[in-house]
């Protein structure tokens, strides 16, 4: 089936992973969705990702991360911000802090896709992506 916001559709498999305590949840690959994954895995809030299959069906297996013997998820809310139909832009000194900096709002910026933290310290701004926490 089509999608048409990629990102969209990333955060919501991942959401439902979780809620279903799922240990890996599949994701299609698109170089957008790689370079967030990446940016998620080196903030600890997945344990890992590969990519797996050839050509159009290649697709992202992501091991997400628990906490407990409950298995508490890792990520407790992803929020999408910057939409196809409304994008949102800020300025290095515009970037939203999530939950005081508890969360990430990831960040696509003309050096590639980051979180909010690398693009103030880079004095550099973009379209927010999402917020994570």
């Amino acid at each position: 089936m089509a999608v048409n916001d990629t990102i969209g559709d990333m955060l919501t498999r991942i959401r439902n992973a979780n809620l279903a305590r799922h240990q890996t949840t599949t994701i299609p690959a698109t170089r957008m969705t790689r370079s967030i994954a990446q940016v998620l895995k080196a903030e600890g809030f997945i344990r890992d990702f590969e990519e797996q299959g050839d050509g159009v069906k290649r697709h992202l297996v992501v091991s997400l991360k628990y906490r407990g013997k409950q298995r508490q998820p890792i990520i407790t809310a992803l929020k999408r911000v910057s939409k196809p139909g409304l994008r949102v832009y800020a300025n290095s000194r515009e970037l939203p802090r999530v939950l005081g900096g508890i969360g990430i709002a990831i960040i696509s910026t003309s050096n590639g896709i980051m979180t909010d933290r690398e693009a103030r310290k880079q004095g550099i701004g973009g379209e927010v992506l999402c917020y994570v926490w």
